[in-house]
């Protein structure tokens, strides 16, 4: 297992980040992610912690606040000292009745955040996320409300979550000038089935040097090696029932094809790959992998054990690159005279 800084911070955190959307559902939608007991958490939480990840994200919608309770209570079950364990978690949807049960508000994020608190049964919080970008509140509320978390002590790093490139561009340059605390991650969905990231915020990371975590590496479960193509699902896995993130089938069918001798000849399997992928793209800071079963999440380890070649890279790069789109092929062409000149010899 590898460690990453989170961005410009010195914490140092996991290749790795255990999910834990698994935990607790029971109905709706989270009926579908698991629905996980106390005591299957447990044995997930110390699997990860075996491996050497030390990076674990939850929300405070996951199962309704029941996917926090059952994270504090596995750490406090398996004697976790607090130290050893960097705890995210993420605020922004909807919680309670009324208009003001969602937000980024100053009033929504400073009560969410004493409920959170109390169901993961910490003092404070490693990382505290914004889980979605509100059209509503202004940015400045939004960073102050913040910045106050961390200088109470309630938070000690904030990141943001499904933002775009000029919402973190904008919410950093607001936040250098009125001295309030930087947003350091942004958690998104990246994966060899859905590379959208890579034409705005790829470079926005790059350039402002934000972390990336990355969720649903897997896309759902589609490189998972249970699907069978032509929208078939081999294993019963979790798109048979919630078809989510979007994704094209097409370009999916043949990343699944290109991935399968690279498994094959490494005797990995197909989400191995997938997700060592992922792990060879320097903008990631840490790739978010969910399981309902041990065997499950320990085969997903297995990822960080995967090589690939330049080859490899080469071959993944071509069958999912995205189409060409405006400007990007623009700055291509005309870039392609401007080179650094070569030193004089």
């Amino acid at each position: 297992m590898r460690y990453n800084t989170l961005g410009q911070t010195g914490l140092f955190v996991s290749e790795l980040c255990l999910g834990t959307m698994t935990f607790g559902g029971s109905e709706g939608i989270w009926q579908n992610m698991g629905g996980l007991q106390q005591a299957e958490a447990d044995e997930l939480v110390r699997t990860a912690l075996d491996a050497g990840i030390n990076f674990i994200d939850t929300a405070n919608v996951y199962s309704a606040g029941l996917s926090e309770e059952i994270t504090g209570q596995a750490l406090r079950n398996l004697g976790i000292a607090r130290d050893q364990v960097v705890v995210a978690t993420k605020a922004f949807g909807r919680v309670g009745e009324g208009p003001n049960g969602s937000g980024a508000t100053r009033v929504h994020l400073l009560d969410q955040v004493k409920a959170s608190l109390k169901r993961l049964k910490l003092e404070h919080i490693d990382l505290y996320q914004i889980h979605g970008f509100d059209n509503v509140t202004p940015i400045e509320e939004t960073l102050e409300a913040l910045d106050i978390l961390v200088r109470h002590g309630h938070v000690r790093y904030v990141g943001v979550s499904n933002w775009a490139a000029w919402h973190v561009a904008k919410a950093l340059g607001i936040a250098e000038r009125r001295h309030l605390a930087p947003i350091r991650s942004l958690q998104s969905y990246y994966t060899l089935a859905g590379r959208d990231l890579e034409r705005e915020i790829v470079p926005m990371l790059t350039s402002e040097k934000v972390g990336l975590m990355v969720w649903s590496p897997l896309a759902g479960g589609l490189l998972s090696g249970k699907y069978a193509g032509n929208g078939a699902d081999a294993g019963g896995g979790r798109r048979a029932s919630f078809d989510f993130p979007p994704v094209e089938r097409d370009r999916a069918d043949a990343v699944i094809a290109a991935i399968r001798p690279i498994a094959e000849a490494r005797g990995a399997t197909i989400a191995q790959v997938a997700l060592a992928w992922l792990l060879h793209q320097p903008v990631v800071t840490s790739v978010i992998v969910g399981a309902k079963r041990a065997e499950q999440l320990r085969e997903n380890i297995g990822a960080t054990g995967v090589e690939l070649t330049a080859d490899d890279l080469a071959a993944l790069d071509s069958v999912s690159a995205l189409p060409p789109e405006y400007p990007g092929w623009m700055f291509a062409r005309q870039s392609a005279n401007r080179t650094k000149p070569s030193p004089r010899r």
